[in-house]
């Protein structure tokens, strides 16, 4: 166990620095793009991006998460989504493409027409990515995957600023989005040795685990990516804009951080499923992770997006500051909720997380349709924290019946955080009525960084008194505790002397040093 809870420790960190990489690529774009473009420049892409992803729900049967499920893998399951790929991204062109003028018509916007066809392009290529790239996450070579993952997105960003600074338009966007769609083919067969070819063999035994997988991201799309068409269809590209932008930012910190640290461990807990108890301790440290870095920064957006706005953004958009807020503290509330499907995944009970996908959607449906329609973008962003408030007991109660996990367990791994947090807040708020109002540019980036910087030192003092307070027990404390030392103490006393911290530190807690040997020669 302790060898694979190293894997999926070094395959976090991978991940984690990856979406710190697309953050920051993220922040960089968005800062430069806010200033050389307007809202319906984003409105435009992000509504026919909205086709796109309802579209791809055709190839939505997550065939990679059964390839890495399912422990006794063979080339021919490989070759076989390879060629579903293909097929299914063919649909999907000939059918945007039929969609083009329609699409148009509906939301009233002409320009529609002309990027619905590009993009309908782009996607035929996508089909052909080769789909060798999943051995990256099966065998845990997350450094791999960190390369390939980085590579698409510095493409994308080096063609779209520059287009943006020559076009001033919403080609800037579709271009650099497409180039990232192609870069990322050319990248999966550079990386990766194994060549596909097609096969439809075992077609059969991928249909029985994926049919549920399929009925899953079905659901998922209809609770993140429809309330675009609701929101563009009521509020126009300029709310659409405005929506789209503050879910960008206020995702930042939060869901966004803990989506490669989900996308690191799932191979790991389908190694653990058989050990109920040890997938049980896994996950108490995976969410104890989460809850120690998203409950912070996400709450510390909170306070400082008034700030964050006009640094980044520019005076135009201030109207995103109340967005930003709510949906940055719904994003905490969700990042501790999203590592409960790779659980019910890993233990083959898909049909588990349909349900209470179900659920999540039969809830968030009405209350964002009447919202938006009494407030626009704003009711929007209210739907979608209703209805995250109103899962999460339901979603923990569930879990807990799963992995058979006592209430106690959980708030033990949460409530330093938890504490930690509302210190900094409150420590926060008093600094940021201390300090001086200022309009210009330079003003407000100290305050922020004021700000920032106490809040850091306010979190890190309270938590690692608390974590002492309490006899110092495993977790993400200890491991940062551990590699200080590592550092700061010289080798000889090291050896000598040793650390007061124990050597070995189970799961997610562990230091890894070496990588996986890979798939045998008859697979990929």
């Amino acid at each position: 166990m302790q060898n694979i809870g190293q894997k999926m420790a070094l395959g976090a960190s991978w991940m984690v620095l990856f979406k710190l990489c697309e953050r920051g690529l993220g922040l960089l774009s968005i800062t430069i793009l806010a200033r050389l473009l307007v809202p319906e420049d984003f409105g435009l892409i992000a509504m026919a991006m909205s086709v796109i992803a309802m579209l791809e729900l055709l190839r939505a049967f997550s065939f990679d998460l059964v390839l890495i499920q399912y422990q006794a893998v063979e080339r021919c399951h490989y070759d076989t989504v390879w060629t579903f790929n293909v097929l299914f991204s063919s649909i999907i062109t000939a059918i945007l493409a039929a969609l083009a003028t329609p699409t148009a018509q509906f939301y009233a916007e002409p320009r529609l027409e002309t990027i619905m066809f590009f993009l309908a392009l782009a996607t035929l290529v996508t089909g052909f990515e080769n789909i060798g790239i999943v051995v990256f996450r099966k065998e845990l070579q997350f450094h791999k995957e960190f390369l390939f993952l980085v590579g698409k997105k510095l493409i994308g960003f080096c063609v779209t600023i520059p287009l943006a600074i020559m076009l001033r338009s919403y080609w800037a966007l579709l271009l650099g989005t497409i180039a990232s769609y192609l870069g990322g083919v050319v990248l999966s067969y550079a990386l990766q040795s194994y060549r596909p070819k097609f096969c439809l063999s075992a077609a059969s035994e991928l249909f029985r685990f994926s049919k549920w997988l399929f009925i899953n991201n079905i659901l998922f799309f209809l609770r993140q990516r429809s309330v675009d068409f609701i929101v563009g269809k009521l509020a126009g590209a300029h709310g659409l804009g405005v929506f789209s932008l503050s879910y960008e930012i206020s995702n930042l910190p939060t869901s966004e951080l803990v989506m490669p640290i989900n996308r690191a461990v799932f191979p790991g807990y389908a190694k653990l499923s058989p050990r109920l108890e040890e997938l049980r301790e896994s996950y108490l440290q995976v969410v104890s992770s989460i809850a120690l870095f998203v409950m912070p920064t996400g709450v510390g957006l909170v306070l400082t997006a008034d700030l964050v706005v006009p640094i980044l953004l520019g005076a135009k958009w201030m109207e995103v500051v109340p967005a930003i807020q709510i949906l940055a503290l719904g994003g905490v509330l969700t990042a501790l909720q999203t590592n409960n499907g790779n659980v019910y995944l890993a233990l083959g009970r898909p049909r588990l997380l349909t349900a209470l996908a179900t659920l999540s959607v039969c809830i968030m449906f009405p209350l964002v349709i009447w919202l938006t329609q009494s407030y626009g973008s704003m009711g929007t962003v209210g739907g979608l924290f209703l209805s995250v408030v109103a899962m999460l007991p339901i979603n923990f109660s569930v879990l807990s019946h799963v992995l058979k996990l006592r209430l106690k367990q959980l708030a033990g791994v949460l409530w330093r955080p938890a504490i930690a947090t509302a210190v900094m807040w409150l420590a926060g708020v008093e600094l940021k009525n201390s300090l001086p109002q200022s309009h210009e540019l330079a003003g407000q980036v100290m305050c922020l960084l004021l700000l920032v910087l106490s809040g850091v030192a306010v979190y890190a003092v309270v938590i690692f008194s608390l974590w002492r307070l309490v006899g110092r027990p495993t977790g993400v404390e200890y491991f940062v505790v551990d590699h200080i030392l590592h550092f700061v103490t010289p080798p000889r006393m090291q050896a000598q002397e040793g650390c007061d911290i124990p050597q070995t530190v189970p799961n997610m807690c562990v230091s890894a040093r070496g990588e996986t040997t890979g798939l045998p020669r008859s697979q990929p």
